[in-house]
């Protein structure tokens, strides 16, 4: 049985991650983390039978109260780097969920974890279709030269580009940087309308209302174009299958390991 205890546990995503984690016959939850709800019991809030479950007020709170194998962390970019080295220092490993961490960051968490010989698993997106997306995208770069990222958000979401915009640009870049056929730098006009460079690869961040989560990942070769698609809609329990993926895999390793594809398919 693995233990879990789940930060921003009455949040969009995390109200689906605990919902799951709560019905999973493998899984015991033995802790969560929601500030304004702290003191409640998890299952109240969730509008099941009480659990035994207390919401506490920060992670140090809820992991000394009821130690975890796994922390599962669905909060806000400020915060979410120090809740996973909170975890880690308690010898819990980390499930995130959580986008707005740079390549600087989780290499230092990369580090820590292997301090502290525990794993961490980092996706910008545990939806099982954009681990999907991320398999196939890192193939077409083997093969095509031109490829951009356009990123989809809701208009009030406050990190741009999304973290799986962040982390598939960041991977592709590793795999090759994109042929750019015109310098950005040279352009006729403002630069941003080329949109950000991240690990050589541009990405153009869209913030609207209607949007939830959708991605573009667009490889191009003279006369042909191949477009990959992800869009999550509004339905948050799209993330809660892989999320308890990792949360069941993540005892077995040691450091980091970024993106659900990985997990699923192995390392590109």
């Amino acid at each position: 049985m693995t233990r879990v205890c789940i930060a921003g546990a009455t949040g969009w995503a995390g109200r689906a991650v605990a919902e799951a984690a709560l019905a999973a016959s493998d899984l015991e939850v033995t802790g969560a983390v929601a500030r304004r709800a702290a003191g409640d019991d998890l299952g109240h809030l969730l509008g099941q039978r009480r659990a035994d479950i207390r919401v506490s007020a920060s992670v140090e709170e809820a992991l000394d109260a009821a130690p975890a194998d796994v922390l599962i962390d669905y909060t806000h970019p400020s915060v979410v780097k120090d809740h996973i080295l909170a975890a880690l220092k308690r010898g819990t490993a980390v499930v995130v969920g959580t986008s707005g961490l740079t390549a600087e960051d989780y290499a230092e968490l990369d580090a820590a974890a292997r301090r502290a010989v525990k794993g961490v698993v980092a996706s910008g997106n545990f939806a099982i279709t954009s681990a999907l997306l991320s398999h196939f995208a890192l193939i077409a770069a083997r093969h095509i030269p031109h490829f951009e990222i356009i990123d989809y958000a809701k208009s009030a979401k406050p990190d741009a580009p999304s973290g799986t915009a962040r982390e598939l640009a960041e991977r592709l870049g590793d795999v090759r940087k994109p042929q750019v056929d015109y310098p950005i730098d040279d352009i006729m006009g403002p630069s941003e309308t080329r949109g950000g460079t991240i690990n050589g690869v541009q990405v153009h961040a869209v913030r609207l209302p209607s949007y939830a989560a959708s991605i573009d990942a667009l490889f191009t070769v003279r006369g042909s174009r191949l477009i990959l698609k992800h869009d999550a809609g509004t339905d948050a329990s799209v993330y809660a299958e892989g999320t308890l993926v990792a949360a069941r895999k993540v005892g077995s390793i040691t450091g980091l390991v970024r993106g659900l594809d990985r997990l699923i398919f192995g390392e590109e």
